[in-house]
């Protein structure tokens, strides 16, 4: 378990607080959005772009906002290094650390790109991972997907036209987990899904509800 101590800020007009996780090795940068009494989290990465850079026309701060009412807390989390697996991997589980301190009992993960193995491994890490979603995944480190737990749920998504990464990492990842799975490809797609960003909001969110709630 990652040693953290938590510095907030206040919360912005976008409607998040401004968290940084002290670790061991080094800060970590977060946008936490509570819901009160929550006790399920979703943690949302992007990939080797860094920052909280999100898919699909800005999915992640608009599902962050949707599920305060639906009595789910979520964090976004920024890579200290964003090429760096094992280290991403750190500042994920850092974070879902925090949200246990904060009374979450149950979290999902959501993953772009890089970021899609990222939560793939933390998902096979964390006792807390109930369910992870993987956006254009890339495929090395992927294959911690067969050491998810029994009860621990994966929504996989690509775009059949990325030319970023081959869908043929999701199909790879699909193959390798274990029910419950499921996965969506959708043509004409890219790898950041701007083109299908409805498509993906509602298979998202509808996949966070089920198994979070």
């Amino acid at each position: 378990m990652p040693e953290i101590s938590i510095e907030q800020g206040e919360v912005t007009d976008e409607g998040y607080l401004p968290i940084t996780i002290s670790t061991r090795r080094g800060r970590i940068e977060c946008r936490y959005c509570r819901s009160k009494n929550a006790r399920s989290t979703a943690l949302f990465v992007g990939g080797i772009g860094g920052n909280f850079d999100t898919p699909a026309k800005g999915l992640y701060p608009r599902l962050c906002q949707e599920l305060i009412s639906e009595k789910i807390s979520s964090l976004r989390v920024s890579f200290r290094h964003p090429t760096d697996l094992a280290e991403s991997v750190f500042d994920l589980l850092s974070g879902i650390e925090f949200m246990r301190t904060e009374g979450t009992a149950s979290a999902g993960l959501v993953g772009h790109s890089f970021g899609g193995a990222v939560v793939i491994q933390a998902g096979a890490s964390s006792d807390l991972v109930k369910t992870v979603v993987t956006l254009a995944t890339q495929g090395y480190g992927a294959d911690a997907v067969s050491r998810f737990r029994p009860d621990t749920s994966i929504l996989i998504i690509h775009g059949k036209k990325d030319t970023v990464l081959t869908p043929r990492c999701s199909s790879a990842a699909y193959d390798m987990a274990h029910e419950p799975k499921q996965i969506k490809l959708y043509e004409g797609a890219g790898h950041g899904l701007d083109e299908v960003a409805e498509e993906v909001h509602g298979e998202v969110l509808s996949w966070i509800l089920r198994w979070l709630k």
